[in-house]
């Protein structure tokens, strides 16, 4: 299979808790601290497992922590699901990203290559 993503995924472990999900047409599905599991981050987005089934198209609020210095708030857009024995593996992307805050991911790339080294 040709690979077809623009950025490299990193391994990342996250606990994320999702208060809602909305859309651009102002629709919102209150979710009550709905927990996720990121597995993976790139520059452009994240991966994440969830037992429950999320609706695709729909936006949340999410705080990326890599550690308690360096964190970043961003609005990511689930836009592709999987099931994977049992679990519900979710992509999404960032959605309007400032470049500063994508270079965050770019340091933590850095620091986990040192790290294989």
């Amino acid at each position: 299979m040709e690979e077809r993503r623009k950025n490299k995924r990193l391994p990342i472990r996250l606990e994320l808790a999702i208060n809602e999900l909305f859309r651009q047409d102002h629709e919102i599905i209150p979710m009550v601290n709905k927990e996720i599991h990121v597995v993976n981050i790139s520059r452009t987005g994240i991966g994440f497992e969830c037992e429950s089934e999320l609706p695709l198209g729909y936006y949340f609020d999410a705080r990326i922590d890599f550690d308690k210095l360096n964190y970043f708030y961003c609005v990511v857009k689930i836009v592709r699901k999987v099931d994977h024995d049992g679990t519900n593996l979710y992509g999404c992307e960032f959605v309007g990203l400032a470049e500063f805050l994508s270079k965050k991911v770019d340091e933590y790339q850095a620091s986990v290559e040192e790290n294989l080294d």
